[in-house]
């Protein structure tokens, strides 16, 4: 296939010629005194993030929604039993994302080293980074699949699932293992889009990820309340939905990469071969992520397991607030995707110049969009609030909660931004010791202090919530302006 015929998403790199090769470490103030390139305007690189940063905003934000969806259709289950359905869906979601977390470390390796190739304009590596990812993760997802099944309820009482009513907890359950079933074709998703992403392509992952929660809303409505002559299925329906919607994702996703046209190809006629150097790069910075995940992981059930203790309308208010809060962390995740695309991007062609000065465009756009989605939190958050759960109790210490969340959005978008220009630059390591710091010991201490010796019950949680997030910040934005991570290169064959 001639390289003119092959579909690629184009940037204002694509016009720029290499940079010369440096081989010493760059400081800090050298980089920051970086101007935009020679015949490159503002406009220009605030274009390629929008056209990067929008798809990828609707299709976390859709995905958040679907999930909204989901907790609002168990949670408007008749009587205790909404309650009990909240909880369980809730305490279900971090030990799925604890087992996709090898995955999704790998997943942070393959979109930089697919992002430092694509800027290096060489396709070939790219699509054998596609054959070496996908092949490790399926071995991976096949294993984790198989353990969440076999320890479902082993992995239900860690999450704090023992101080949940037993309905509650039978219902979690049932609920994590349908996951499970369909956990391969998940993670195999995921890996697709985070190379798409590599190369700058997020609109495909919107169309069929877009497509999936569409058929997950309906599937929803079908089989929790059981309409249309489906079974009432209730919270185990809503599981089975979101497999559903996922496996059809994985269908689409699968289909795109087999056609030739495109730039990301998976050719199946060609015999695999382990490719030592590719997956070594993966590794290399998919490694310092899976740890950073790790303790993100272990922190937030450790803080999780001093909410739980507060009981069920405590929990359930949690987990509401707890979910919206990750739909606003979508600013900040689609801007992040397009800092991690042309960070790696630009080190590949070998412009650091271009690489600050993405940096800094994204930090703009990203702040200014999530002070408007802050106000919106502040102002209407009980709003949203109602939507999962009429509960006055819940309703009202819920809008509290939010109004922290809007207060925070600013600090939260620019440390995901620096955070995703970071691992464009292949460097996950400084990540996992400010996760270590805040949210395992600060977020994780704090909140046992103020919940169980101060007595200051939810809101003492969230306070909790609120220190991490600020210390952290500070922490990325000085490692970021000390210029360390210009001095990563990838392990050459």
């Amino acid at each position: 296939m001639e390289e003119a015929k092959v579909k690629r998403i184009k940037t204002t790199l694509d016009g720029l010629p290499f940079g010369e090769q440096i081989d010493r470490p760059l400081t800090g103030r050298e980089l920051r005194q970086m101007k935009l390139p020679e015949g490159v305007t503002h406009g220009m690189f605030f274009g390629d993030i929008v056209r990067i940063a929008w798809p990828s905003f609707l299709e976390l934000l859709l995905t958040q929604l679907t999930s909204m969806a989901d907790q609002m259709m168990v949670g408007n289950l008749p009587g205790e039993l909404g309650v009990q359905a909240l909880s369980a869906v809730g305490i279900t979601i971090l030990p799925k994302f604890l087992m996709m977390t090898m995955v999704s470390a790998l997943n942070v390796g393959s979109t930089a080293v697919a992002a430092r190739f694509r800027g290096m304009g060489d396709r070939d590596r790219i699509n054998e980074v596609l054959r070496q990812s996908l092949v490790l993760n399926v071995i991976l997802s096949i294993l984790f699949m198989g353990v969440g099944l076999l320890l479902a309820p082993h992995l239900m009482r860690m999450m704090g699932g023992a101080g949940l009513s037993d309905e509650a907890f039978g219902f979690a359950v049932t609920y994590f293992r349908i996951q499970m079933y369909g956990f391969v074709p998940l993670c195999l998703t995921f890996t697709v889009t985070a190379l798409l992403r590599g190369i700058g392509d997020t609109k495909n992952p919107f169309y069929y990820n877009t497509m999936a929660n569409v058929i997950n809303v309906v599937f929803n409505y079908l089989l929790i309340f059981g309409h249309f002559g489906f079974p009432r299925m209730e919270v185990a329906g809503a599981s089975l939905a979101t497999v559903i919607g996922q496996t059809s994702a994985f269908l689409v996703a699968m289909w795109l990469i087999l056609d030739k046209k495109r730039y990301l190809h998976l050719d199946v006629r060609t015999k695999f071969r382990f490719d030592p150097v590719i997956v070594k790069n993966i590794v290399r910075i998919g490694v310092p992520s899976m740890i950073e995940q790790l303790i993100m992981r272990l922190g937030i059930i450790l803080y999780n397991r001093t909410v739980t203790n507060l009981g069920d309308i405590a929990y359930a208010t949690h987990q509401i607030c707890s979910n919206i809060q990750t739909m606003s962390f979508m600013v900040g995740q689609a801007f992040a995707n397009a800092a991690t695309t042309l960070m790696g991007q630009s080190l590949g062609r070998r412009r650091y110049d271009a690489a600050m000065q993405y940096a800094r465009h994204t930090e703009v756009v990203g702040v200014i969009v999530s002070v408007f989605l802050g106000f919106g939190l502040i102002f209407f958050g009980k709003n949203v609030v109602w939507l999962y759960n009429q509960t006055p109790e819940i309703v009202s210490m819920g809008g509290q909660l939010l109004i922290m969340v809007g207060v925070i959005q600013p600090l939260q978008a620019l440390q995901f931004i620096l955070t995703g220009a970071l691992r464009g630059a292949g460097d996950t390591k400084f990540t996992a010791f400010s996760m270590l710091v805040t949210v395992l010991v600060l977020r994780g201490g704090l909140a046992v202090l103020l919940v169980t010796y101060l007595k200051m019950g939810l809101i003492g949680a969230w306070y909790a919530m609120v220190a991490d997030q600020v210390v952290r910040d500070l922490m990325i934005i000085l490692y970021f302006r000390s210029g360390r991570w210009s001095r990563i290169r990838l392990k050459e064959g």
